[in-house]
């Protein structure tokens, strides 16, 4: 006489595993939805920083002034919001820090994802000009030192990056905690 083994699961044992499967997924998602703020934020605070590098040999190579400043379509300098909104970098002949006929655009960057926001100080709230030095000024002559903050506001941890523009025009990124994303 043969007998036959049985292979595979119990209707318990199925749930014993489905029941685990929940458990490391919920402590999952947490950890991924971090993962995919963190990441969004470094992503746009590089392409920021990009631009800002971008702008900067762009005046050094042309030996004049190049700008990049707030555009919420692409086309022309915005007067109003933040620069999530999206930026042009552009090359400024009449050195007057606005887009005008005739002024070739180097790169345009469409508006980050919804929960991004970049905010500058008031020296670099609309735009920053970049001299045939390298170094910033704006438009009335005077050094252009700021700083623009780039944050979440989908993630609670306060994590940001601020983005400070030197004196001498050199921007550099520093790891901040804010206690809310403006």
């Amino acid at each position: 006489e043969v007998t036959m083994k049985q292979i595979g699961a119990t209707l318990a044992e199925l749930m014993v595993v489905l029941a685990i499967a929940a458990i490391l997924a919920g402590l999952a998602i947490p950890v991924f939805a971090s993962l995919i703020h963190s990441s969004r934020l470094s992503s746009a605070t590089t392409e920021l920083l990009v631009s800002l590098h971008l702008a900067r040999s762009e005046a050094i190579k042309r030996n004049s002034r190049a700008v990049i400043c707030i555009s919420a379509g692409g086309s022309t300098c915005a007067t109003g919001g933040g620069w999530h909104q999206g930026w042009l970098v552009f090359h400024d002949a009449n050195n007057n820090a606005a887009l005008d006929s005739g002024e070739s655009v180097i790169n345009a960057r469409q508006a980050l994802p919804d929960s991004i926001r970049v905010t500058g100080n008031s020296t670099v709230s609309k735009y920053i000009s970049y001299a045939p030095s390298g170094g910033t000024k704006s438009v009335t002559g005077a050094f252009q030192a700021g700083t623009l903050t780039v944050c979440n506001v989908a993630d609670a941890s306060g994590a940001a990056r601020r983005v400070v523009i030197s004196s001498t025009g050199r921007p550099r990124v520093a790891r901040v905690t804010l206690a809310s994303c403006p």
